[in-house]
């Protein structure tokens, strides 16, 4: 049985049976929410567990359905998994991993981006790897063109097909010089999960250094990897002949805590993020006190709040340790709030302002410029992608019939339906499965007004 069938909550089947919710805004979110190990680690995390010839616990896994593809996927090629010693974990068996067919592969994948990830452990436990066509959020081109490249360095051999991409290694992989154009985070992490078993060493530069990196780093070390990390984003990776499972606690989602606090500044509520920590959202937490924000560090979780009324601030996306991309859309809505002129630079993805327009119908003041704006001091350098926006504020939101258009964009169009006055129609909302465990249950813990109405 797979993970949907024999663990999903009564949350998550409400998720994906009623896509379409009636909120009716205008209440202040007040209570408790707990958030469990980050979504863009764990999955990864799971994938980590081919690579070893003994079994691997991963705990504190979140229920959402971006864990159950990648469980299905790995059971497909032969991975045992099942419930741990302690809820939310997992028990991963892949002492028989055996090949899958690329129908199979297809099937399980569903809109997932995570098969690319298990290219490089299937071409060592294998000697060769499928990917199907790759879906994910809709936030602009996302190539694997990283992905491939590397593994072309590492002595794969890549196959195009019409239905998706053949991987092989005829001689084995090798460590190999790799410096990335740009510190993607996926790319850092197929390079990982390849290096680690690869003949040699591997130096991978201009990496990725996000905390969820820095815990796969230290779930592979569990494993008998030797890595080390140097200044400057240089990452060094001595290949091994074998790898042992792991036993080992994920790291709390820091992109779900971030938008619970902002959903407290945008209602203007009081909202405690248990498990959340404050060395992980360090960027995060001094860019919500200077829009006028509160928070209380305790040992077991951060209360947020307003500490009064909301200012403009000017925010420029960027990698680790800089703002999140994942966290701007969150934080927009509680922007359309502030006395003032506040400006995002997006400059992660290029189509991470769409979720705008639904704001603007609700009544914000929010222009997109979709080449970015020139001038101005900036600490992050100019990239050809970026667009901006500017939200002058504070405005007063109405409810609207509203779609969601990808995860994290989504979360914001439900915030601000729950800040708007008045009844709004959000449509699509299933999408939040994909990283948002027990969506539906945190909202109506808040004191969220909401019905479930198709």
């Amino acid at each position: 049985m797979t993970l949907v069938e024999d663990t999903a909550t009564k949350d998550n089947a409400k998720s994906a049976a009623g896509e379409t919710l009636s909120i009716h805004g205008g209440r202040p979110l007040h209570g408790r929410v707990e958030v469990k190990g980050a979504k863009n680690l764990v999955t990864k995390a799971m994938v980590a567990s081919l690579l070893g010839e003994a079994p691997s616990v991963l705990r504190d896994v979140p229920d959402i359905s971006d864990v159950a593809v990648v469980r299905s996927l790995l059971e497909v090629h032969g991975v045992r998994v099942e419930e741990g010693d302690e809820p939310g974990s997992l028990r991963l068996d892949p002492r028989d991993v055996q090949s899958a067919h690329m129908e199979e592969i297809d099937a399980h994948a569903g809109a997932s981006r995570i098969p690319i990830l298990f290219c490089g452990p299937l071409l060592h436990q294998l000697g060769q790897a499928f990917i199907p066509d790759l879906g994910g959020c809709r936030i602009g081109d996302r190539p694997i063109d990283f992905h491939l490249d590397a593994l072309r360095k590492f002595g794969a051999v890549v196959e195009k097909l019409p239905s998706g991409i053949r991987l092989s290694a005829p001689r084995g992989l090798r460590g190999a010089s790799i410096h990335l154009p740009y510190p993607s985070v996926g790319a850092t992490e197929q390079v990982l999960l390849t290096a680690v078993r690869a003949r040699g060493v591997t130096e991978l530069r201009n990496a990725a250094i996000e905390p969820e990196i820095m815990d796969l780093i230290a779930v592979l070390q569990k494993m008998g990897a030797i890595i080390s990390y140097e200044p400057n984003r240089v990452i060094l990776i001595e290949g091994v002949e074998r790898l042992d499972g792991y036993d080992h606690r994920a790291i709390f989602d820091r992109n779900e805590a971030a938008s619970w606090a902002s959903a407290a500044l945008a209602t203007d509520g009081e909202i405690f993020v248990g498990g959340a920590k404050q060395q992980e959202m360090l960027t995060f937490l001094n860019v919500l006190r200077k829009v006028g924000g509160s928070f209380d560090i305790r040992e077991d979780g951060i209360l947020f709040r307003r500490g009064g009324d909301l200012r403009p601030v000017t925010v420029e996306t960027d990698v680790h340790p800089g703002f999140m991309t994942d966290w701007q859309q969150p934080l927009i809505v509680a922007l359309t709030q502030a006395t003032g002129q506040s400006t995002v630079h997006e400059t992660v993805y290029e189509n991470r302002f769409g979720f705008a327009e639904a704001l603007v119908k609700m009544g914000a003041d929010i222009t997109v410029y979709p080449h970015g704006l020139q001038g101005g001091p900036r600490r992050v350098p100019r990239r050809s992608l970026e667009q901006a926006a500017v939200i002058n504020g504070p405005t007063a939101l109405t409810g609207a019939d509203i779609t969601v258009p990808d995860l994290r964009g989504g979360y914001s169009h439900v915030i601000a339906a729950l800040t708007a006055d008045g009844t709004s129609t959000v449509r699509n909302v299933g999408i939040l499965s994909r990283g948002y465990e027990k969506f539906f249950d945190k909202l109506t813990a808040l004191g969220a007004d909401f019905d479930v109405v198709g």
